[in-house]
């Protein structure tokens, strides 16, 4: 099958040279391999043209990239005069022709159809056809500064490399981060107050000392506010619970307080007398044989005294399924919330460049986006930025766009994928999905994405040309 690849063509579009005090007008222009051969094709309107009738225009198409160049036959346009002498030339007939003669009919409509036929070479392959034109008889060598562009020639193959638009995270104008974490300590029947040493209380202690001790420990950062919320399980008078849930937690924070200087952080207790949230997620997460009406019981409004409500749940079915609660779920449910908030401060690109592959925790998704933009595009560390953006904050939509954006750079599809799916629905997300149809070769719906993109007001150019891209990659 004869495989011809149309570079150019351009109609409307005009090309144009002085010549005299005319011009010479190029309108349709086209390149094509055909075979082992390029043809060049030009339609070319001399219409407004005037040449003496003893006066010559010599105009000679080139082709050149870089150190070459090869002229293509001239075109000849001679006045009456300069036509007539150059009829009674007695010219050896070659073939093919190194030049097309033409009378110039001044003050008629005139146009010239040229097509010739060049043996193609590699170095074609990218470059640029051109025109010079001789009025003076110098030759076009010596004219080669005065050229005047007409077309590009690029018969690489299209290779689909679709560009993409990353979005900049909104930057932090505080830096707020907490660090939260539950402790289940032990007391002694009815009793607030903490032992330490008392059987799992040691381990349960280093929890939150652990916490705090990390944040004290950071340089960066600032404890602003330190909360502790008690927990009792339904077990027992709610009124009691409601006692010990909040002596606890008090109990806890003097702990707290005891080891530490806070300086002018925030020092809140609270409290809620009887876990039924973490009863209910424990039962319907579990597989007690009596799930449901368990689930309805805790789940009624009716009874409202919780008291009353404890006791349905202590008689159901013979009390059975309550003493695996009292087992196995309540234990769990007697615990002291504790946060820890702090603010970091913020960092100059360069510091945030260091601490990247140090300690990235210390830095907002906008900070690690200013260290990816110092790094090239495409990079090993411009990539490495934005794994690290996604792993420091997993459920963030935009730095799971970014990375899914930069996974279908690098061609990691599957990973790309999966943060595309986290991300937001906006026209950076729809712009890397139709790359990835790109990619796998659905180009009938990558193609539709790009059109519906291409009036976008912040991705529509990129859009435009990645269309561009397809269409050539299609037609070729």
């Amino acid at each position: 099958m004869k495989r011809i690849i149309t570079l150019v063509y351009m109609c409307g579009c005009i090309a144009t040279m002085q010549a005299q005090e005319a011009t010479f007008v190029v309108t349709e222009k086209s390149a094509e391999r055909v075979g082992e051969n390029l043809a060049v094709t030009m339609r070319i309107n001399i219409s407004d043209m005037e040449i003496p009738k003893s006066r010559s225009v010599v105009c000679t198409p080139l082709i050149e990239a870089g150190d070459s160049l090869r002229a293509l036959p001239s075109i000849i346009l001679n006045g009456k005069t300069r036509h007539i002498l150059y009829e009674r030339l007695d010219r050896p007939r070659q073939n093919p022709p190194t030049e097309y003669e033409y009378r110039r009919f001044n003050g008629e409509e005139q146009w010239i159809d040229y097509q010739i036929y060049t043996p193609y070479a590699d170095w074609m392959k990218k470059s640029e056809v051109s025109l010079v034109m001789d009025e003076c008889g110098c030759g076009w060598e010596a004219l080669q500064q005065n050229k005047s562009p007409l077309f590009a020639l690029n018969f690489e193959p299209v290779v689909l490399n679709p560009t993409l638009a990353y979005v900049t995270p909104q930057a932090e104008a505080v830096k707020a981060r907490t660090a939260a974490g539950s402790a289940y300590l032990d007391f002694p029947v009815n009793q607030t107050d903490i032992r330490p040493d008392y059987r799992n209380n040691p381990a349960e202690l280093a929890k939150i000392r652990k916490s705090i001790e990390a944040v004290r420990g950071n340089k960066y950062a600032t404890i602003t506010a330190v909360s502790i919320k008690g927990y009792a399980s339904p077990e027992g008078g709610y009124a009691n619970n409601a006692r010990l849930a909040e002596g606890r937690a008090e109990a806890l924070l003097s702990y707290v307080e005891s080891l530490y200087d806070f300086g002018e952080a925030k020092m809140t207790v609270d409290s809620e007398p009887e876990d039924w949230a973490g009863l209910e997620k424990a039962v319907e997460e579990g597989n007690l044989p009596d799930k449901a009406q368990l689930l309805a019981i805790i789940r009624a409004d009716e009874p409202a005294d919780y008291d009353q409500r404890e006791w349905k749940l202590k008689t159901l079915n013979g009390g059975t399924s309550y003493q695996t609660l009292l087992r196995d779920v309540y234990p769990a449910l007697r615990h002291s919330d504790y946060k820890v908030d702090y603010t970091i401060r913020n960092f100059t690109v360069e510091e945030a460049k260091q601490l990247i592959f140090e300690d990235p925790s210390q830095l907002s998704l906008n900070e690690m986006f200013q260290v990816a933009q110092t790094y090239e595009a495409g990079s090993p560390q411009f990539n490495e930025v934005f794994e690290i953006a996604v792993r420091m904050y997993p459920n963030d939509p935009v730095s799971n766009l970014n990375a899914g954006i930069n996974a279908v750079q690098t061609k990691q599809f599957d990973k790309a994928r999966r943060y595309l799916a986290k991300a937001p629905d906006c026209p950076e997300k729809q712009l890397a999905e139709a790359a990835l149809l790109m990619y796998e070769s659905q180009t009938d719906e990558a193609k539709s994405i790009l059109e519906q993109l291409q009036n976008d007001p912040k991705v529509g150019a990129t859009a435009k040309d990645n269309l561009e891209m397809l269409n050539e990659f299609i037609n070729q």
